[in-house]
């Protein structure tokens, strides 16, 4: 179960101050050091060199630090690999894909990752987050889901609206468009449907409200209650704990799911009976998930739960 949270830094100050935070918190939320976005021109190399300099460092107490690479069609892409693996591959969170234009795509990006893995080492298969942003993307996005090292894909509105070339109207990078502009909309339930169906979390994209607290969880339950994204990204500290709040389960679930759960182990599995209701190993896999939800998101589990699921 991931974080609901994933936080994107990508200057030397600001993934500084990330893992501060993530100190503070706890691993409520994952930090992706973004060397797509954040790497200054022309320092391609010298920013990677820091990213897998953090990702080592002793500031990354949970090991949820992963880094976003540049795109495939970018020269640097391959030196972000075989800096960042050959460094700190075996403490980095995953890798996240940016603007793949389909499945082939992904593989060969998979191969040139795999390729390094060896080389530095690894007995691990470092996780891959996939970007859907293209029109080729959301083509293929049942095939990249069902791929065994993606673990998560993620919505990256804001080039999937430019690349309609105008035909979606920029309101729909905002709220309420994002979640009312057919295109877009498909485009959201196809990647919540393949990434569900493949075992794969899906992330919403990023909201670009800083300020109002409300609009930030607003859009962060409407992303998981109508869309069923499980995790969404953050491009500010302040959006943080809002999209944390939105994702977490409803209270009153948790402790029924806690209280069913803790029956059910008692009675090796079977059949139980809680509050006049049956429930056996279809409901349980649901109140796992849900509990899984809730521990990931930080809440309060009581003792028993904690010690007997998450000790």
């Amino acid at each position: 179960m991931m974080p609901a949270v994933d936080h994107y830094a990508g200057s030397e100050k600001l993934i500084s101050k990330a893992l501060q935070l993530q100190a503070e918190l706890g691993p409520i939320f994952d930090i992706t050091c973004d060397c797509e976005d954040g790497a200054p021109a022309g320092a391609d190399r010298q920013h990677a060199e820091m990213v897998a300099d953090f990702v080592m460092s002793d500031a990354n107490r949970h090991g949820r630090v992963g880094a976003r690479i540049h795109d495939i069609a970018h020269p640097a892409w391959q030196q972000d690999i075989e800096i960042i693996v050959g460094r700190a591959g075996q403490r980095l969170a995953f890798v996240t894909l940016p603007k793949v234009s389909g499945s082939d795509d992904v593989r060969v990006q998979l191969r040139e990752l795999r390729r390094a893995s060896v080389a530095a080492g690894l007995t691990r298969s470092i996780p891959v987050h996939v970007l859907i942003e293209t029109h080729g993307a959301l083509r293929a996005v049942w095939e990249i889901a069902a791929m065994p090292e993606v673990e998560s894909l993620d919505f990256g509105l804001m080039d999937f609206v430019s690349g309609h070339h105008g035909a979606i109207p920029g309101s729909a990078m905002l709220s309420p468009g994002q979640f009312e502009h057919p295109l877009v909309v498909r485009a959201k339930c196809e990647i919540a449907a393949a990434a569900l169906a493949n075992g794969v979390v899906p992330s919403h994209n990023v909201t670009t409200e800083l300020r109002d607290l409300d609009v930030i969880r607003r859009n962060a339950e409407r992303a998981r209650n109508e869309f069923g994204f499980l995790r969404m990204w953050s491009i500010h500290p302040k959006q943080i704990l809002p999209i944390v709040e939105a994702m977490r389960p409803d209270f009153s679930e948790v402790e029924a799911a806690s209280a069913i759960l803790i029956a059910a182990q008692d009675c090796d599995w079977g059949p139980i009976q809680y509050h006049g209701q049956l429930h056996d190993r279809a409901s349980y896999r649901y109140y796992w998930e849900l509990l899984a939800r809730a521990q990931a998101t930080g809440m309060p589990l009581g003792d028993t739960a904690q010690t007997r699921f998450f000790a």
